[in-house]
C-alpha cells in the first residue's frame, strides 16, 4: 500500500470518476488485476483511470458497470465528465443514437459528426477553443466523445445510416488541403458500406430544400421515432409522433430532390481531383 496514490475526487469530474471506480472495486474486495480481467482491460489501464491519468471512455464505462453490477452508474458519470463540452440535451440523444436501428441525418455547412475523421473533428474543436467558446480540455473531450459515438455504431448488427449533406458540407474547406482530402476520402469509404446511403443536396435545388437547419431522426428497435434539433444554446429530443412524422415526410422529400449516391460520390471525387 506504500505506493497507493491518494485521490481528491473534488479536484475534477475525471478524478471523481477514478475515486468512484477505486471505491467500487475495493467494496468487492478486488485488486486491479481482478477488475481488469472482468472488464477485459489491462490492470495498467484500470490504474490510469483510477488515478485520473487516463480519460475513461463510453465503452470502458459500460464495461465497468457490467463487471461491478452498478447498473448505468459509470455510464452516467462518463456523461457528466463530457457534459461540459456538449449542449444540454445532447447526452440524452446519444443514448438513443446508440440503440437506434436506423439513423437519418441532414447537415448544413460541416460534415456530420458521425462521418468526421478525427483530424477534421479536431480542427473544428480547436477553432472553438480559439473563439473562446470551450476550453482546450473540453475540446479534447468533444473529439474523444465523437470517436466513441462512431465506435458505438460498429456493432455486430449495425444500424442503417442514411445521410444527406448540403453541398456546402463538402465545399467548405476545413483544416487545409490534407485534412479535407482525407475527409472526402472518408466520405467515399462511408458510401461503400452495405448499411449506409450517402447523398448530397446540391445548391441548385434552391427553395425545394425542406430544411433550413440540421436534422437528426432515429428509429428505435420498437420502431418508434425520435428527432433531435439544436439551437445555439441547447439541444432538444422529441418523441411525439405528431411532430416527428412530418419531419420524416420532409426528409423523404429531401432525398428525392438530392443527388443519387453514385452522383454524390462522383461529385466528391471531382472535388478531390480539384475539378469543378
Amino acid at each position: 500500500m506504500a505506493n497507493r496514490k491518494e485521490l481528491n475526487p473534488e479536484s475534477s469530474p475525471q478524478a471523481a470518476y477514478g475515486a468512484l471506480l477505486r471505491s467500487s472495486r475495493e467494496q468487492k474486495g478486488w485488486k486491479q488485476d481482478d477488475l481488469a480481467e472482468r472488464m477485459e482491460y489491462s490492470s495498467t489501464h484500470i490504474s490510469a483511470v483510477e488515478t485520473g491519468r487516463k480519460m475513461p471512455t463510453f465503452r470502458f464505462s459500460r464495461s465497468a458497470d457490467q463487471a461491478l453490477g452498478t447498473g448505468d452508474l459509470f455510464e452516467r458519470k462518463f456523461r457528466e465528465i463530457t457534459h461540459g463540452a456538449l449542449l444540454e440535451g445532447f447526452s440524452e440523444y446519444v443514448g438513443y443514437e446508440a440503440r437506434a436501428v436506423e439513423l437519418r441525418l441532414y447537415e448544413i455547412g460541416i460534415v456530420p459528426g458521425l462521418l468526421q475523421t478525427r483530424e477534421y473533428a479536431q480542427v473544428l474543436a480547436d477553432s472553438a477553443v480559439q473563439r473562446g467558446s470551450i476550453t482546450a480540455e473540453q475540446a479534447a473531450e468533444r473529439v474523444s466523445y465523437l470517436m466513441q459515438r462512431q465506435e458505438a455504431l460498429e456493432r455486430s448488427r449495425p444500424p442503417l445510416v442514411l445521410v444527406v449533406m448540403d453541398e456546402s458540407c463538402i465545399r467548405r474547406p476545413v483544416g487545409g488541403a490534407k485534412v479535407m482530402d482525407a475527409q472526402l476520402e472518408g466520405l467515399v469509404e462511408f458510401a461503400r458500406r452495405p448499411n449506409t446511403i450517402l447523398q448530397v443536396a446540391p445548391f441548385d435545388i434552391g427553395e425545394r430544400r425542406p430544411f433550413d437547419l440540421p436534422v437528426n431522426l432515429l428509429t428505435l428497435p420498437d420502431r418508434t421515432m425520435v428527432s433531435y434539433a439544436e439551437s445555439q444554446a441547447q439541444g432538444h429530443v422529441d418523441r411525439e409522433t405528431a411532430s416527428v412524422l412530418p419531419m420524416l415526410t420532409a426528409y423523404h422529400q429531401l432525398q428525392a430532390e438530392s443527388l443519387s449516391q453514385a452522383a454524390s460520390v462522383a461529385m466528391i471525387e471531382q472535388l478531390r481531383r480539384g475539378t469543378p
